[in-house]
C-alpha cells in the first residue's frame, strides 16, 4: 500500500512537471510567433473587444473579416495590395485571433457580428462593403441580418453559411478540446500538438492547392499556434452551428446585395451546400465559382479582387 501511494505521488509529480514543461514550451512558441508576425496596425476598443486592424488606401471603404484560425494577413498577403489604389481597405482581426482580444466571454458568430458593427460605427465608416472569408462570411451575414443599415453589400468568399454536417478533418482536433478548459488545454497540449500536425493541417486547408512557402510569416500562419488562438478557434467552432442555424432561418429577410465566391475544389466547405443552397434563399444573391480551394484570397487574389470590385459596384 505504501509503495502504491509513493507511485501515485510520483506519477502526479511527473504529470505536473510534464505539464509545466509543455506550458513553458507553448509560451516560447507564442513569443516566437509574435516575433515572426508582429502587430502591424492600430487598436480600437469597442463593445466586447479590443480590435487590431490595418487601414490602408483611400476611396470608398471596404472592411474585410477573416475566417477560423486566421488573422488579417490572410487578406494582406496579396488581396489588399490589389484594391488599395482605388479603395480604403480596412482588415480586422476577429476577437481571439491575431492581436484582437475579447474583453469578456468569447462571443459567438452573432456576437462577433455585433462587435464588427460597433467597429464600423466607432470608425465612422459610411456603409462599407463587408467582405468575409470562411467563418468571416458567417459573421458578415450576421451583420447583414442585424445591422443592415451599416453596410452597403456583402461579399462572401468561401463562406460558412450553413450548419456543418461534420467538422472538416483539418479542424477535428479543435473540436475535441474540452469546453470548460479551452485555454488551459491549449496551453498544455493544444500548442504542442498543433506544432506536430501543422504541415498536415495547412495542406488540408489549402487543398488541392499548395501551401505558399511564406504563409507562416507573410500570411500570418505562425499566430494560429498560440494557445490564445487555439482556444478562440475551438470556441468559434463549438458555437458555430447554433448561431448559423438561427441565421439560416432568417436569410430570406436579407435586403442587401449579396455576392458569393467559391473555389470549385474547396476541401473545407462544400460550395453546393454553403454557396448555391444559400444563394437560392437570399433574395437577389448571386454566386460565382472559380478553380481553386478554400484559401483563394491567397491562392487566387486577382480573381478575388475582381469579385470584390464587382460586389462593390453591385451595392
Amino acid at each position: 500500500m505504501r509503495r502504491t501511494g509513493k507511485g501515485l505521488i510520483g506519477g502526479a509529480l511527473l504529470a505536473a512537471v510534464s505539464g509545466i514543461g509543455l506550458s513553458l514550451y507553448s509560451s516560447r512558441v507564442a513569443r516566437k510567433a509574435e516575433e515572426l508576425v508582429p502587430a502591424e496596425g492600430r487598436f480600437l476598443d469597442v463593445a466586447g473587444a479590443r480590435l487590431h486592424y490595418i487601414d490602408v488606401g483611400s476611396g470608398p471603404t471596404i472592411v474585410m473579416v477573416h475566417g477560423l484560425g486566421g488573422q488579417l494577413r490572410n487578406f494582406s498577403y496579396a488581396l489588399v495590395d490589389l484594391l488599395k489604389d482605388d479603395y480604403r481597405v480596412i482588415v480586422v482581426d476577429r476577437p481571439g485571433s491575431g492581436y484582437s482580444t475579447a474583453t469578456g466571454a468569447m462571443p459567438g458568430i452573432i456576437g462577433q457580428g455585433a462587435i464588427i458593427a460597433d467597429f464600423i460605427q466607432k470608425l465612422g465608416l459610411d456603409r462599407p462593403l463587408l467582405v468575409g472569408h470562411s467563418l468571416g462570411g458567417a459573421l458578415s451575414l450576421a451583420v447583414g441580418l442585424d445591422h443592415p443599415h451599416l453596410v452597403r453589400a456583402l461579399a462572401l468568399i468561401a463562406p460558412l453559411t450553413q450548419p456543418l454536417e461534420q467538422v472538416p478533418e483539418s479542424f477535428r482536433g479543435l473540436a475535441r478540446i474540452p469546453s470548460g478548459a479551452r485555454l488551459a488545454f491549449a496551453q498544455v497540449l493544444g500548442t504542442p500538438l498543433s506544432r506536430l500536425t501543422a504541415k498536415k493541417t495547412l495542406e488540408g486547408v489549402f487543398a488541392p492547392e499548395a501551401v505558399p512557402e511564406d504563409f507562416v510569416t507573410r500570411g500570418g500562419g505562425a499566430l494560429s499556434a498560440r494557445p490564445i488562438a487555439i482556444a478562440a478557434a475551438a470556441a468559434d467552432l463549438a458555437g458555430a452551428n447554433d448561431d448559423v442555424r438561427a441565421m439560416v432561418a432568417r436569410y430570406a429577410e436579407i435586403g442587401l446585395p449579396v455576392r458569393i465566391l467559391f473555389g470549385r475544389q474547396d476541401a473545407i466547405l462544400d460550395p453546393a451546400w454553403n454557396g448555391h443552397r444559400t444563394a437560392a434563399v437570399i433574395p437577389g444573391a448571386k454566386i460565382d465559382t472559380i478553380e481553386g480551394g478554400h484559401m483563394i484570397p491567397i491562392t487566387a487574389p486577382e480573381a478575388c479582387a475582381r469579385f470584390v470590385r464587382a460586389a462593390f459596384a453591385a451595392g
